[in-house]
Formats: C-alpha cells, sequence, structure tokens
C-alpha cells in the first residue's frame, strides 16, 4: 500500500471523526461531551460497573473516568452505588434522568449519521460496511492475541 495514501486515508477519517464530534456537540443541547455519553451508554447496555474497570474498557485515564463519573453524578444522570456481593467496590449506575438524556443523544446520533451517510449509494455503503467489518474484526483479533 502506498503509504501517502494510507497517511491520507488516516487524516480523513480522523477528520470526519472529529467533525462529526463536533456537529454533534452543537446540536445536543445539553452541556455534556461525548465522553460521558460513551460512559451513560455502557452503563445502559452492561448495568452498573466499577469506575477503574470502566476506564480500561472505554480508553480513558483513571483521573478522567473519576472526572466523567463527578460529572455524571451531579446532573443526576448517574448514581454511585454499592456492590451487594462487596459492600467496598463502588458502582456506578445510570438514572432514569440519564436513561433518557442517552436517549435523546443517540437519537441526535442516529440522524447525524443517516445525514451523512446520505451522500453514498447502497454500493458505496455496503463496500463502506465490508471495509470496516473487516477492520474491526482485525483489531478484535490483534486485541485478544496480546
Amino acid at each position: 500500500m502506498e503509504t501517502e495514501n494510507l497517511f491520507k486515508l488516516i487524516h480523513t477519517v480522523e477528520a470526519i471523526t472529529n467533525r462529526a464530534i463536533v456537529d454533534w456537540n452543537d446540536i445536543f443541547p445539553h452541556n455534556i461531551g461525548v465522553s460521558p455519553i460513551l460512559v451513560l451508554s455502557e452503563l445502559e447496555r452492561n448495568g452498573p460497573q466499577n469506575q477503574m474497570k470502566l476506564a480500561d474498557l472505554l480508553g480513558f485515564t483513571g483521573g478522567a473516568m473519576t472526572n466523567i463519573a463527578s460529572k455524571l453524578v451531579k446532573l443526576e444522570l448517574a448514581i454511585r452505588t454499592f456492590n451487594d456481593s462487596d459492600r467496598r467496590q463502588v458502582l456506578l449506575k445510570v438514572t432514569p434522568k440519564g436513561s433518557s438524556l442517552l436517549q435523546e443523544a443517540q437519537r441526535l446520533g442516529k440522524q447525524q449519521h443517516i445525514e451523512m451517510f446520505q451522500v453514498l449509494d447502497e454500493d458505496e455503503i455496503a463496500q463502506y460496511l465490508s471495509i470496516n467489518e473487516k477492520l474491526l474484526k482485525s483489531l478484535k483479533t490483534k486485541k485478544s492475541n496480546r
């Protein structure tokens, strides 16, 4: 593969991602960024979790996760609760208010993606999907081989 095209591809993917995040932040009417939404999504999907395990899973530092968790608790989007089997372990749990905000964020994100991908025809979408699935499979294989 030509190195110049590879770096152009990487730059373009990053530019699209960054633009999408900036645009989403512009249209989302709440004072909360993408990272807290990712945390709410993980909590909604898999239930209450330890903050440090969440940080590791989502690729955040411990300090960043502490700040995100504190903001979510302050905004009443999540609560800290104890693990019933080990009372020393504090878990972060999404609240009904957090679930509602997450649904709104996901709805706006879905709308944004539909608008973004409207420029592609069906063949281009199928090809793009195939490429992304191949890359994701490769990344998962590399992670499981570590």
